[in-house]
């Protein structure tokens, strides 16, 4: 398994997830289960995927 909360990528991931939800917060309130949300969800699969792939078995899968 490889560290992935070293990689600068993932790192960096990290902050985009809580800079959008800074973002989304001031969207109006009307867009919450549209817009927000997705662009919410969108930012978390980034270092999700990132942290999957590194519990993969080979450096490839990685």
């Amino acid at each position: 398994m490889h560290n992935f909360k070293e990689l600068k990528i993932w790192q960096k991931s990290r902050q985009f997830v809580k800079d959008i939800y800074v973002l989304t917060r001031q969207f109006p309130k009307d867009e919450l289960f549209v817009l927000t949300s997705q662009m919410r969800r969108a930012a978390i699969s980034i270092p999700s995927n990132i942290a999957e792939g590194s519990g993969r078995g080979t450096d490839k899968d990685f």
